[in-house]
C-alpha cells in the first residue's frame, strides 16, 4: 500500500503521485480548468488542451515514413502504420473493410446486416449504434445542454457546439488557391478542395449517385432509408438534414435576417439571398450543354433540360397525366385527394401549394398588393405585375432561338418551343 499512498475518497482508486489524484478527482467534480482560447472548449488536463489546439492550427507533425500521410497525433500515426505492417487485422468479408479489433468488426457488420439493436422507447425508432440512439432521444426531451460561451446558442451535441464556436473565430487562415474561399480549419479546406477536383470517390449502392465527400453520401442515404432524425420542436415535422430543419424553423419565427443591399428584400436563409442577388448582377452560372442557355439556379437548368429530352417520367396513377418533375406530380395528386397541407397560422385557411399560402398571407393579412400604375389593377405577386404591363406596352421580351419569333412571357415562349420539338419528332 505504501507504493500507492494516495486514495480517492469517492471511488477508492489509488495513485502513486498526489498530482495523479488531483487530476483524477476532476472526473468526479467535473472541473475542467484548461480552456481553448479559440473555441472555448474545456479540458481536465493541459496535455489534452495542447492536443486539441492542433485542430485549429492544422499542424500535422507526425508523418508516415512509407506513404507520407501526415497526422496531428502520434497515436493516429501508430494506428495508421498497421496498414503497412504484417499485423493480422479483422477483415469484413463483404466490403473488405479492415478493423483493428474484433468488436469493431462486429459493429461494422451491422451496416451490412441492417441489424438495429438499439430502440427508442418513445417512438420505437431503431438504430445501429447506441450513440445514435442517445443522440436521437434528445429530439424527444428537447434537452440542449451545450451552450456557446459567446452567443449562448444551445445545442444537443457537444461537437455541434464546438463547430459552431468557430463562427466567432474570425481568423480564417486556410485559403483555397482556386476560388480563394477561406476556412478556419485545414480539414474544412481539404474537404472543400474536393469540389474542384471533380473526384467522386463515394457511390450510393442503391441509385449509383456519386459524391466527393463521405458525409454527403451518408446524408443522401437517408433519402432511401426514410430516416428523418431532425425534428421541429414546434410542429414535430421531421427532416433528413439539420440544415433543412433550421431553414424550416424560420417559418415559425418569421425571422428574415438576410437583407439584399440593393432592393432591401429580406430572406430567412443566406443561400436564398445569394441566389436572389444574381437577379441584380445578371449572373447565370448554370448553362445548358445542348443550347447554351444559362440560368441563375441549378434547379431551373435541370428543369429546362427536360424540354430537350421530352421525358415525362412521373405519371399520375389516377388519370395517367405525366410530368417532368416529381414535385409537379405530387402537386397534381392533391387535385384527386383534396389534400391541402399548407395552413395559415392566422386564419387557419388551407392551401394546396406553399406559394398560394404566401400570396394569401401577403395580400390578406399583411395587405401587400402590387398595383399597375397605368390601369390600377392589383396583383398579389410582384412577378405578375411586369407580365401584365406588357399588355399596355405590347413589349415582346422573349425571343425564340429557333425561329426568332418574340413573345410577351416566358410561359408563352416555352409553350411555343414545345411546338418545334413536336414538329422535329
Amino acid at each position: 500500500m505504501s507504493e500507492v499512498p494516495y486514495s480517492c475518497d469517492i471511488c477508492q482508486k489509488r495513485f502513486k503521485w498526489k498530482n495523479s489524484l488531483t487530476i483524477h478527482m476532476r472526473t468526479h467534480t467535473g472541473e475542467k480548468p484548461f480552456s481553448c482560447n479559440i473555441c472555448y472548449r474545456s479540458f481536465t488536463q493541459k496535455g489534452a488542451l495542447n492536443m486539441h489546439k492542433v485542430i485549429h492550427t492544422g499542424e500535422r507533425k507526425f508523418s508516415c515514413v512509407i506513404c507520407n500521410k501526415a497526422f496531428t497525433q502520434k497515436v493516429h500515426l501508430k494506428t495508421h502504420n498497421v496498414i503497412h505492417s504484417e499485423v493480422r487485422l479483422f477483415f469484413c468479408t463483404i466490403c473488405q473493410t479492415q478493423c483493428k479489433r474484433k468488436y469493431d468488426l462486429i459493429m461494422h457488420m451491422r451496416v451490412h446486416s441492417g441489424e438495429k439493436s438499439f430502440s427508442c422507447d418513445i417512438c420505437k425508432m431503431s438504430f445501429t449504434w447506441k450513440t445514435s440512439l442517445k443522440k436521437h432521444k434528445m429530439i424527444h426531451t428537447g434537452e440542449r445542454i451545450y451552450s456557446c460561451f459567446v452567443c449562448q446558442k444551445t445545442f444537443t451535441q457537444k461537437g455541434n457546439r464546438d463547430t459552431h464556436a468557430l463562427i466567432h473565430n474570425t481568423d480564417k487562415k486556410f485559403s483555397c488557391n482556386i476560388c480563394h474561399k477561406s476556412f478556419s480549419k485545414r480539414v474544412s479546406l481539404n474537404t472543400h478542395k474536393l469540389t474542384h477536383s471533380g473526384k467522386h470517390l463515394y457511390s450510393c449502392s442503391v441509385c449509383q449517385k456519386t459524391f466527393t465527400v463521405k458525409q454527403s453520401l451518408v446524408t443522401h442515404l437517408r433519402i432511401h432509408s426514410g430516416e428523418k432524425s431532425f425534428s421541429c420542436d414546434s410542429c414535430q415535422k421531421s427532416f433528413s438534414r439539420k440544415d433543412y430543419l433550421e431553414k424550416h424553423k424560420t417559418i415559425h419565427t418569421r425571422e428574415r435576417q438576410y437583407s439584399c443591399f440593393i432592393c432591401q428584400k429580406t430572406f430567412a436563409a443566406k443561400c436564398a439571398l445569394k441566389i436572389h442577388t444574381r437577379i441584380h448582377i445578371r449572373e447565370k452560372p448554370f448553362s445548358c450543354d445542348i443550347c447554351q442557355k444559362s440560368f441563375s439556379r441549378r434547379s431551373n437548368l435541370q428543369r429546362y433540360k427536360l424540354i430537350h429530352t421530352g421525358e415525362r417520367q412521373f405519371s399520375c396513377s389516377v388519370c395517367q397525366k405525366s410530368f417532368y418533375l416529381k414535385k409537379d406530380l405530387v402537386k397534381h395528386g392533391r387535385t384527386h385527394t383534396g389534400e391541402r397541407p399548407f395552413s395559415c397560422d392566422i386564419c387557419q385557411n388551407t392551401f394546396t401549394e406553399k406559394m398560394y399560402l404566401k400570396y394569401h398571407v401577403a395580400s390578406i393579412h399583411a395587405g401587400i398588393k402590387y398595383s399597375c400604375d397605368i390601369c390600377g389593377k392589383e396583383f398579389m405577386s410582384a412577378k405578375n405585375l411586369p407580365r401584365h404591363k406588357r399588355l399596355h406596352t405590347r413589349e415582346q421580351s422573349f425571343s425564340c432561338d429557333i425561329c426568332q419569333k418574340t413573345l410577351s412571357s416566358k410561359g408563352h415562349l416555352d409553350k411555343h418551343k414545345r411546338r418545334h420539338m413536336r414538329t422535329s419528332e
